[in-house]
Formats: C-alpha cells, sequence, structure tokens
C-alpha cells in the first residue's frame, strides 16, 4: 500500500511530530508498505529513515506562508498515496484543518474526522461535550486573550490552585499550575502568546492517569509520575525525568470504571482510530477528565505504545490497526 506520513508542520510541537512521524514511517515499512514521509509545512519530502535528520528548523518553518499548506494536497505522494498516515500535533495537523484539506482533495486519512478534531483539540467545547453527556471534568473558565482574569475565574473554579492553559494547544505548551492570586495574570498572559482564548480550571490534586483507545476498546490505564514538578514539556519529552506504571496500581472496579470513562469521553466528541484521554485521580477516588488527544505521540517516550505493550500489542502492531481502523471505519467516504 502506497502510504504519505503527514508530520512536522508548523505547530509547537513540530519537534516531537518529527519524532512520532519516524517512527511510525519505519514502522510502515517494516510491515511492506511504499512510504514517503512529507513535512506537512509546506509538502516537502523528507529522506526515508532520516526524516528527523532531515528537517528544517522550527524557525525556518515558520517563515513559510500559511498558504504553502494548501498545496500539500498537490504534492504526488500524497496524491496519490492510497492512505495519508497523519502523524501531526497541536495547530495545523491535530484541530481539523489539516483533516478538512484532505477531505475536500478526496483522500483517506487515519485518525478522527474534522468534527472530532477540531472538538478535541479546543478543550473549552471538550468540556462542554464532556458535562454533557455525563462524563466528569474539572471546573473552568474561559477567557479571550485579549481579556484579564480575575475573581470571578477564580470562584468558578472553587479557588486556588488553578491550572492556566491556552484552550488550543497540546504538550503541556504554555501550561502554568498558580497558587497564588498574584501569580495568576503572568501565567494568563503566558498562555496567551499561545492561543485566543485561555481555559482556567480548577486544580485536581492527586494521581495523573491516561487511557488509550483503540478502536472501540480502551487499553490498560497508565500512571504517570515526574520526579520532579508537574508533567509539564520537558517531563514528558526528557527520558528519565518520569516514571511510568502501566498497568496502573488501581483495585479493578475503579480501574475497569475509568477506562469506560474514556472510552465514552472519546466517543462523545466522535474519535475514530486511536485516541488518547487523560485523568486526574484526587484521593477521594472520583476520576476527572481532563481532555482527549486525537494523534498521541509515538516516540520512544510516548503513552500509547507503552499500553499497548500491556496487551501484548507492538510499536508496529498499533501502527498498524491505525492503518486498518482508517481503511475500514474511517471518517471519509
Amino acid at each position: 500500500m502506497k502510504v504519505a506520513v503527514l508530520m512536522g508542520g508548523r505547530s509547537a510541537e513540530r519537534e516531537i511530530s518529527l519524532k512520532t512521524g519516524q517512527g511510525v514511517a519505519r514502522a510502515l515499512r517494516t510491515l511492506g508498505h511504499d512510504v514517503t514521509s512529507v513535512d506537512a509545512a509546506d509538502g516537502a519530502l523528507l529522506p526515508a529513515g532520516g526524516e528527523e535528520a532531515g528537517a528544517r528548523t522550527a524557525a525556518v518553518v515558520g517563515r513559510l506562508p500559511l498558504r504553502a499548506q494548501v498545496g500539500l494536497v498537490d504534492v504526488p505522494a500524497v496524491r496519490e498515496a492510497d492512505i495519508v498516515y497523519i502523524a501531526l500535533h497541536g495547530t495545523f495537523g491535530e484541530d481539523g484543518r489539516i483533516q478538512a484539506l484532505l477531505e475536500l482533495a478526496g483522500q483517506r486519512y487515519t485518525g478522527s474526522g474534522v468534527l472530532a478534531s477540531a472538538l478535541a483539540m479546543d478543550k473549552v467545547m471538550s468540556k462542554r461535550m464532556f458535562m454533557h453527556d455525563g462524563v466528569p471534568t474539572p471546573r473552568w473558565s474561559a477567557r479571550r486573550a485579549s481579556e484579564r482574569p480575575d475573581a470571578r475565574d477564580l470562584e468558578a473554579c472553587g479557588g486556588l490552585p488553578v491550572v492556566v492553559k491556552p484552550s488550543e494547544e497540546g504538550s503541556s505548551v504554555a501550561l502554568s499550575i498558580v497558587e497564588r492570586a498574584a501569580d495568576l495574570e503572568p501565567a494568563f498572559l503566558e498562555a496567551a502568546l499561545h492561543g485566543d482564548v485561555v481555559l482556567i480550571e480548577e486544580y485536581i490534586p492527586g494521581r495523573e492517569l491516561t487511557v488509550t483507545v483503540l478502536g472501540d476498546e480502551a487499553l490498560p490505564i497508565v500512571e504517570i509520575c515526574p520526579k520532579q514538578g508537574f508533567y509539564d514539556y520537558e517531563n514528558k519529552y526528557t527520558k528519565g525525568r518520569t516514571d511510568y506504571h502501566c498497568p496502573a496500581d488501581l483495585p479493578e472496579p475503579l480501574a475497569g470504571r475509568i477506562r469506560e470513562l474514556g472510552l465514552r469521553a472519546a466517543q462523545v466528541l466522535g474519535c475514530t482510530g486511536v485516541s488518547r484521554v487523560d485523568f486526574r485521580l484526587p484521593p477521594n477516588g472520583e476520576p476527572s477528565c481532563l481532555e482527549v488527544n486525537t494523534i498521541p505521540g509515538m516516540t520512544p517516550t510516548s503513552l500509547v505504545p507503552m499500553a499497548a505493550r500491556a496487551v501484548g500489542l507492538s510499536y508496529e502492531d498499533v501502527v498498524a490497526r491505525t492503518l486498518e481502523l482508517a481503511a475500514v471505519t474511517g471518517p471519509q467516504s
């Protein structure tokens, strides 16, 4: 099968996307597919086996006009592919825009469709959907980046501490845990640099858990234990900074409930293929859903391969299943 792997792009998560894309491309070649790696920023082809090394810097890509992405669907490797494997993270890749472009071109692709991608990327809209369907989520408030937070936002969240983050960004980019009222506005301004809407959310103390959803199956729960601080960008992607436990040490009735909530959260948003649902578990044992990631990372430290190994699935098995789901049950007609 001819597969074009879209990676890189122009989001703040470009570097991680290149690592994901390189791993996916390698797995697809091992599985016997004819693979071409493509930088989604403008359709530039990347060298087989050296995608990450052959990529341009974020600064170079950032100077490209946004319209350069529109020509992506006319790149022969993309136009002639049987399936496009999307290995992008963050804006202009995970938010429905690339998905819409591919659909307009009549091209089949992996992962969630346009609406599900957009809903999952927008944390405010996700929370509204969760609340409507009874998926527990932390209390929250949201403001435009041009506004300023005040005491009403803290009241909506039940007081300090709160989590402040861009509504449409991933990998904990510009995320802050605010414990003092004086620190709220600086954290808000930092998050506002990365999007038009800033989410202010109740901080849930306790354990950090994540559920991988593969098709209609919830895989074993992974517990995330940073050695210092919280699970920020550095702790996510620096080897040795975080310990992981899979399956998480949880009594089965509770573990089953969290897996069920993970599956329901993904289904509420209309996700297909592979997704990952993040939770906080406080001491009272009531899980709280934070967000759904529609294109979770597939790097050496990523959580999806870890959860898959717990049920005997290899990295290549996950990639093959993702391709299969796109071919059989994907969002395109």
